[in-house]
């Protein structure tokens, strides 16, 4: 049976109030403190995301009230104020003007406005302004069409798309501090667990921070449309004890393994276009256009964590980049089978 005219009113207008009674749970949800994702805006895990979250909530209560209140007076009007059964559809009374009304109407949204408005910037400038302690880490995020660099200037380490910091202990706080510049055109930094989007602007560099209080991999994306491949760069930040984040610096700033073995594939390697591009520590190959391969092999993924770093993987990038990143800025470089087998043996060795 199909329900018509005024006695279905009710019931309309519930619907959206169900709903955003129930916007609440998915915050909630987790009530035992687990992510509901890896970029979980509602689980944060660093004081920037906290002082984020904070302010989102606060917002989110003030907009909920609003709304609370707009919804209300709308349902009482559509109930007190609906077509009577004997309306003869005659225009009613009009009645113009009210100061009260109208000066309500004009104070109360400025004030939610200055009250969001001081909220916003005070959080804003607690983050921006915060103190480097002596035992910062230091790193230079460089965003590129379309892949990560990052350089640890004090530790002397030049990584690509997987950024290892150290958990920072709230009693001796070791915070990462990165600068933010872009080789080519806009991008944006967003790691959403750890802090808020901080955008990479040709020739002006910005900066964020975040001191990490658990272990485990954080999920981020770049969020500014940067070109083709804009969706899959990704970021990826492990968060180390600090014992395990000395140990990959030591490893970091080894020299690239060499063996007899694979002699074949470093001189195809360091023969063709790829060292225009690419650096490889203690070879002739120094480009800077690529990411560093000199520890290739110790890291979980390769275009930019477009796909998992197996030496199949690895093959297939050389042979046809498109095939896993279409649009990307690697060329493929036209190597026969056993070109490919041998380049492939050789990268697969640079731990």
């Amino acid at each position: 049976m199909q329900i018509t005219g005024s006695s279905n009113r009710p019931v309309r207008l519930a619907v959206p109030l169900i709903v955003f009674l129930c916007l609440p749970l998915t915050v909630l949800a987790d009530s035992a403190g687990h992510a509901l994702s890896p970029t979980n805006i509602f689980a944060p895990v660093s004081t920037p995301a906290h002082s984020i979250m904070g302010l989102s909530l606060f917002v989110l209560a003030v907009t909920a009230g609003i709304f609370a209140i707009v919804f209300s007076l709308l349902v009482y009007c559509v109930l007190k104020f609906g077509k009577p059964a004997d309306d003869d559809g005659r225009e009613p009374p009009q009645v113009y003007g009210s100061n009260q009304v109208e000066l309500a109407w004009t104070v109360i949204p400025i004030l939610i406005v200055v009250v969001l408005f001081l909220a916003t910037a005070r959080v804003l400038v607690g983050i921006q302004t915060s103190a480097q302690p002596r035992n910062a880490i230091q790193v230079i995020a460089i965003g590129h069409q379309f892949w990560w660099e990052y350089r640890y200037p004090g530790l002397k380490v030049v990584t690509a798309n997987e950024l290892h910091v150290p958990v920072s202990d709230p009693a001796d706080p070791s915070p990462t501090f990165i600068t933010l510049l872009s080789a080519d055109t806009d991008h944006s930094f967003w790691v959403p667990r750890l802090g808020g989007k901080t955008d990479l602007i040709p020739n002006h560099p910005n900066s964020l921070w975040f001191d990490p209080q658990q272990t485990g991999l954080y999920l981020g994306q770049c969020a500014q449309y940067c070109g083709t491949q804009h969706a899959k760069m990704l970021l990826r930040v492990y968060v180390q004890s600090r014992q395990d984040f000395e140990n990959w610096v030591a490893q970091q700033t080894q020299l690239a393994h060499t063996s007899t073995s694979v002699s074949e594939g470093q001189r195809i390697f360091e023969t063709t276009a790829c060292i225009n591009c690419h650096a490889v520590t203690g070879t002739v190959a120094n480009g800077r256009f690529g990411p560093d391969l000199t520890h290739l092999m110790s890291r979980e993924t390769i275009a930019s964590g477009a796909a998992p770093n197996t030496p199949e993987n690895l093959r297939l990038w050389l042979q046809n980049p498109d095939s896993i990143k279409p649009g990307s800025k690697m060329p493929a470089m036209g190597l026969s089978d056993h070109q490919l087998d041998a380049v492939t043996a050789y990268l697969a060795t640079l731990h």
